[in-house]
């Protein structure tokens, strides 16, 4: 199975939409509010500087997708690449799709002298995906998360 990875464009919209809003009901149980969802997702499609999404096709078919975003980071005098929004469509599930993304990322942050290093955060429930995540080789044991949201 030959999985091919490509940057997002703005006709991949809706499935961008689609995804997040699966995603969001799976791992958390939260229903997005599309308007908004979609137009967030537009603007990260209009304008790279705020985020980039790719995708994961199998045969010209969806298979997954994630989000970067940036952070910079003094300590370093380097980028940060967060992967955000995973998803992976049930049927391409253990199918190596995450992997196959990451491994894209990752090989994309060591060939650029300005990134120094990769992180996600992931809900504490998700424990699925933190087996995943320890399986590639991430750690999870340096930070914890804190957050306050509007």
């Amino acid at each position: 199975m030959e999985i091919i990875i490509r940057k997002a464009v703005e006709s991949d919209v809706q499935l961008i939409v689609e995804s997040q809003m699966k995603m969001a009901m799976e791992t958390e149980n939260l229903e997005l509010d599309r308007s908004t969802l979609s137009q967030g997702v537009m603007s990260v499609l209009n304008d790279n500087s705020k985020a980039q999404y790719y995708i994961a096709e199998v045969e010209n078919e969806f298979a997954g997708m994630l989000m970067i975003t940036l952070e910079w980071s003094d300590w370093r005098n380097s980028w940060v690449w967060w992967i955000q929004s995973v998803f992976v469509s049930e049927s391409y599930r253990k199918h190596g799709i995450f992997k196959a993304l990451y491994e894209y990322i990752k090989s994309q942050a060591i060939l650029r002298e300005d990134v120094a290093g990769i992180r996600l955060y992931v809900d504490k429930t998700n424990t699925r995906a933190m087996k995943v995540y320890d399986a590639i080789g991430m750690n999870g044991q340096h930070y914890a998360t804190y957050e306050w949201m509007k």
